[in-house]
């Protein structure tokens, strides 16, 4: 049943941090930022009200659940990224 609830949780999860993140120049960290935006913005269209989302409902309400808390971590991480990515831009002095 679990595999069935993961299988209709599809937002991708950012890392909110990087290794890496550290050696990001101010354009790289400004393109990260832009990309994490996309990743919360399609974690947010995942909970609207689609097709799939209509036929979990109906079919296997269980689905539904986890794909609404897949949506909320997946929200969570990418503002939590943006944060961290907003302050290593200041930190680097980035216009």
């Amino acid at each position: 049943m679990a595999i069935a609830i993961q299988g209709c949780a599809t937002p991708h999860v950012v890392e909110s941090k990087k290794i890496s993140d550290n050696r990001l120049s101010c354009s790289e960290i400004v393109a990260q930022i832009e990309e994490a935006d996309r990743f919360e913005k399609q974690a947010r269209d995942e909970r609207k009200v689609t097709g799939t989302n209509v036929a979990a409902a109906v079919f296997f309400w269980p689905a539904l659940i986890g794909t609404y808390a897949n949506t909320e971590e997946a929200i969570d991480a990418a503002r939590e990224r943006k944060q961290h990515l907003t302050t290593l831009h200041e930190k680097k002095g980035c216009s």
